[in-house]
């Protein structure tokens, strides 16, 4: 979430470069739980103190509206396709998602 964040912000620096503003917070998707519950809980426990400096990266902006996080399932991840080597069904389920089409497929 930390690096995603990061190139949130970059791209919104990009985009004000080139005189387009976007003041609406960016909604970032997690299909991890346990990552939003840490992102948005103030309190440290022993076994996230590793991952403390993106948390409060990550708090900053949740707290600044420059992000807005969310839960989506693990089965309705779009991000799989480009980070995951998934079963046929699964990949032509997430392309269909995507809106992409074989355009050589018999009609």
């Amino acid at each position: 979430m930390a690096s995603v964040t990061s190139e949130i912000l970059w791209l919104k620096s990009l985009l004000w470069s080139f005189k387009i503003e976007h003041s609406e917070p960016v909604q970032l998707f997690c299909d991890s739980q346990a990552a939003l519950h840490i992102a948005a809980n103030p309190v440290f426990y022993e076994r996230t103190k590793h991952i403390e400096i993106d948390c409060h990266f990550i708090r900053e902006h949740l707290r600044s509206k420059t992000i807005l996080a969310s839960h989506v399932s693990t089965r309705l991840q779009l991000a799989d396709i480009f980070t995951k080597a998934l079963g046929k069904e699964r990949f032509w389920f997430l392309l269909g998602k995507l809106g992409i089409h074989d355009i050589h497929a018999p009609t």
